[in-house]
């Protein structure tokens, strides 16, 4: 989603927040690093984490504290202030939890690509702990060696990254501990961005849970048809580039008593979750590949066989014999 392969790192400040018990310190300087080495470290070690994401977020309130600041540097004002305001805002944000200590690190990017566009953004990167490598240096025809610590491969702990896309803005985010609200919910204010990558998202996910969880409760229906709903599903997404949520009843459940199903079931789905499922909308290919991932195609037999169905549904036929045995028949031209 993201794409970062040719971003830029105008300049970045690391705070180091302390643990429990202990003072933070706030940095009184920006960093500048603009070879390309350096370039290539920093855009690995602060964009590639968001590169496979497919779920966006936006700010939940017009007035935030974290956007406010964020602009303020997007707009070319100090760094070194804001961040620290940053770093203040995520304590004070945090007080009623258990905030780890660790670095902190606040910096703005020029070049980040969502789509074919680029844009400028600002990031907040939080790690908790540092990685320990060997670092080797010849003095004196001799070979030198000490352990270090560092930040290197290890992705951060929590992240948000905020991309300038126009009045509002995109939000992409890290949060290795889901269960520490405070991040997303006090700090970063956020909720789902109401865009064609979270619509894309929401309906598979929606179609997904019907026909795995909900159908079989409201008819009875063979595993491999399942299957063949599924693939049928994510055909649909994959060769269409605009959703039209009658069109793909249509096309993918076929029958009226499945369709009228699968649309009680995601009216349900909207008000028991408290969301809203677009009928119309763009398709994102990056969620689609992303979700298309959990979408199985596997056909389980006890122990013994795992039987993939990607095609023809008439090629595969279920029965049982006279002495009570389960069987599939399978039907095929070549053998590879």
């Amino acid at each position: 989603m993201v794409n970062g392969k040719e971003a830029f790192t105008e300049e970045f400040v690391l705070h180091r927040i302390g643990a429990e018990g202990e003072a933070s310190v706030f940095s009184d300087f920006s960093a500048v690093i603009k070879g390309e080495e350096e370039q290539q470290f920093l855009r690995k070690l602060f964009l590639r984490p968001f590169a496979n994401m497919a779920f966006t977020c936006e700010f939940a309130e017009k007035k935030n504290a974290l956007q406010e600041l964020c602009t303020k540097i997007y707009d070319g004002e100090s760094i070194v202030e804001n961040s620290e305001a940053i770093a203040k805002h995520l304590i004070t944000s945090a007080q009623d939890s258990k905030l780890p200590g660790g670095d902190l690190i606040i910096a703005k990017f020029s070049g980040v690509q969502i789509g074919s566009a680029e844009h400028e953004a600002v990031g907040i990167f939080k790690f908790d702990e540092k990685e320990v490598f060997l670092e080797s240096k010849l003095k004196d025809d001799a070979i030198a060696l000490r352990m270090q610590r560092g930040l290197g491969n290890n992705k951060p702990n929590k992240a948000c990254l905020v991309v300038f896309t126009g009045k509002s803005s995109t939000l992409f985010i890290i949060d290795n501990q889901a269960s520490t609200e405070y991040w997303q919910r006090d700090f970063i204010g956020s909720r789902a961005k109401k865009d064609n990558v979270n619509s894309t998202s929401d309906l598979m996910s929606v179609t997904k849970t019907f026909i795995t969880e909900q159908l079989p409760q409201d008819f009875v229906v063979e595993k491999a048809d399942q299957i063949d709903l599924l693939n049928r599903s994510v055909q649909y997404f994959k060769s269409h580039d605009e959703f039209d949520k009658e069109e793909f009843a249509t096309e993918v459940f076929q029958q009226e008593g499945t369709i009228q199903s699968f649309n009680q079931y995601s009216d349900r789905f909207q008000q028991e979750n408290d969301v809203k499922l677009q009928d119309n909308f763009e398709i994102s290919a990056h969620a689609v590949k992303r979700q298309a991932r959990v979408f199985k195609s596997v056909l389980k037999l006890d122990k013994n066989f795992h039987i993939y169905i990607h095609g023809d549904r008439n090629k595969i036929e279920h029965g049982v014999d006279e002495s009570g045995r389960k069987f599939y028949k399978i039907f095929y031209e070549e053998e590879s």
